[in-house]
């Protein structure tokens, strides 16, 4: 199991909708996640930045290229475009956090 993490930026007077969206999650979108092995999924919000947490069950790999793949996963991607701007890399990969601290 490998802890995943993620950053992104809620667009400005968003927030409501967010959470909104996130509260009528579709139940097609949380077994695409569990398809992929995440699980213990939460996201926090400081202003408007957010932050997710999810375990991978399968590796961080698998949940990625499992998601990736998914018709649902990219439909969501589009409901939220609206609403946030998730921080990512070179390639277009969402950007993780540098673990500096962990205790089990």
């Amino acid at each position: 199991m490998e802890r995943v993490t993620w950053k992104a930026r809620i667009k400005p007077n968003q927030k409501a909708e967010y959470i909104k969206r996130h509260d009528e999650i579709w139940p097609e979108m949380t077994e695409a996640l569990n398809e992929a092995g995440v699980h213990n999924y939460t996201i926090w919000c400081v202003g408007d930045e957010l932050f997710g947490y999810y375990e991978a069950e399968k590796g961080r790999q698998f949940a990625a290229d499992t998601q990736a793949a998914s018709e649902v996963v990219a439909k969501w991607k589009v409901h939220m475009k609206d609403l946030m701007e998730m921080e990512t890399d070179e390639q277009g990969r969402p950007k993780t956090l540098e673990q500096v601290f962990y205790h089990a």
